[in-house]
């Protein structure tokens, strides 16, 4: 027994599944946007110092280089402009600049109050030691950058550093932090009064598309939900009323499939217990040897069609099997049909067909050569049976740049436009007297269907009743498409 607890104190705004939406929509918003702008703006700090440290420290290493290529630290007679490259550098940068010569004695400096004098900064020191460096004193807001000045044997003569403020990138991730803190709460409420207006019209629909799932689910599969609009709910709908549709489909094939599997069986089982009723009642007397090696020849040929419809079955359920997978490898078509028309020469020729193939480029596809080689030689061995004595039967290869077609023609009898749509179903045959003469089990076609699909292609049928058909198989090119042999 189950119980369902209502509290009958609490109001029933407090239990409508409305404003619990609305509440948990609230608060995970809010929560959500507050950790995300915080984040945000941990995130933006970081970059702009990180940034703005490897931007100094490049900037450090460039003024290095320049000092190095025009010898300013070797050359007295440069002196001046030495000095002032450094000012117009300093006002380009907005930044302090300092030389330093190989003993920390400070060369040249853009603001002139430490020239001359001999400084102990951690960067600097870093530098002369032939490890540049950039780090953010956050207490202060400036970034120290420092870079090595060395000449062409690789002798120490000096250090470039540069110092430069913070504090206006600082001012300007605040104020976009606290824009950003004001414009999620402004989001946080619009947003909240949209999903309140529209949870309503959300509720209804959904509460009817779960009472029809759960008559679906009970196995009542005629259920259907009325489908209205082009919402959401309306697409899980229509997409419930699909899958209860396959399902039917589904349900129907089995409970065909079971039967059709029983009758198939049963037929040689009952010719069987025929055949050995009869032999068992004439053991007795004097069988001639002609007559028992005739009901043993029965025997053993209901035998085999027994075997080949459970050969049949099984590799049927290989082919279902998605878990099975396919042993795709680097497939040549044009030789792979050479190789199915050598096997089936003897069937053909026996019947005076004439068989051809016309495949003058080879095409090379990924595939289960050994699978599909199963189903195209299915096409082609029916397309034989079903051809009468002198008719011909034609294989074509043929691709563009997207997909190869494989096309199995034959003068057969052909099939009708009614029966087109059902040849693919198993056990289904369009004459099951001539099929049972010719010893098929209902289950080719099928086999070959299935298997053209787990390849990602498609089977079509073009024919009319007594001018012969066209069965077309496509399959997608492998990467690199067609290949000329």
């Amino acid at each position: 027994m189950v119980i369902i607890y209502s509290d009958p104190e609490k109001p029933r705004w407090y239990r409508s599944l409305r404003w619990k939406l609305f509440f948990l929509y609230f608060i995970i918003s809010l929560v959500s946007l507050i950790l995300f702008s915080l984040t945000m703006g941990m995130v933006l700090k970081s970059y702009f110092e990180v940034r703005n440290e490897k931007d100094m420290l490049y900037q450090a290493n460039k003024i290095a280089g320049t000092i190095r290529a025009n010898g300013y630290l070797t050359d007295p007679g440069l002196e001046a402009k030495f000095l002032n490259d450094i000012d117009e550098k300093s006002t380009e940068l907005s930044s302090r600049i300092l030389v330093f010569d190989k003993n920390a004695k400070v060369l040249a400096d853009s603001n002139s109050s430490e020239t001359g004098k001999t400084m102990l900064i951690p960067e600097v020191a870093d530098a002369l030691e032939g490890r540049s460096s950039a780090n953010l004193r956050r207490h202060i807001g400036k970034i120290y950058a420092a870079a090595y000045i060395d000449n062409d044997s690789g002798d120490m003569l000096g250090a470039v550093l540069i110092v430069t403020g913070f504090d206006e990138v600082y001012e300007l991730l605040s104020t976009i932090s606290s824009d950003w803190l004001l414009l999620t709460i402004l989001i946080i409420i619009v947003m909240a009064v949209i999903v309140y207006v529209t949870s309503g019209h959300i509720i209804k629909p959904l509460s009817l598309l779960v009472q029809t799932i759960r008559k679906i689910t009970d196995g009542d599969l005629h259920q259907r939900f009325e489908v209205k609009g082009s919402n959401e709910i309306s697409i899980l709908g229509d997409a419930v009323n699909n899958m209860t549709a396959k399902l039917e489909d589904e349900d129907s094939a089995r409970s065909e499939f079971v039967s059709n599997v029983s009758h198939e069986l049963k037929t040689p089982l009952s010719s069987i217990k025929v055949l050995s009723e009869t032999l068992l009642l004439t053991a007795a007397e004097s069988v001639p040897a002609e007559m028992l090696k005739e009901f043993l020849q029965d025997i053993i040929s209901e035998i085999d069609r027994m075997t080949n419809i459970i050969n049949d079955l099984l590799a049927l359920v290989k082919v279902d099997n998605r878990e099975s997978g396919l042993n795709l490898g680097e497939t040549h078509l044009r030789k792979m049909l050479i190789g199915i028309m050598k096997t089936l020469y003897p069937l053909s020729n026996a019947k005076d067909i004439e068989l051809i193939l016309e495949a003058e480029k080879d095409v090379v596809i990924d595939a289960d050569e050994t699978k599909l080689s199963f189903a195209i030689s299915n096409l082609v061995d029916n397309a034989i049976k079903y051809t009468p004595e002198g008719g011909v039967v034609k294989v074509a290869l043929e691709a563009d740049h997207q997909n190869a077609y494989i096309s199995v023609i034959d003068t057969g009898v052909g099939i009708s436009e009614d029966e087109q749509s059902k040849i693919f179903n198993r056990f289904y045959r369009v004459d099951k007297t001539r099929d049972r003469e010719t010893g098929g089990t209902g289950l080719g076609l099928s086999i070959t269907h299935s298997t053209v699909r787990r390849h990602n292609g498609s089977i079509k049928v073009i024919s009319r009743e007594g001018s012969g058909a066209t069965f077309i198989v496509r399959l997608p090119l492998r990467t690199g498409g067609e290949e000329t042999v």
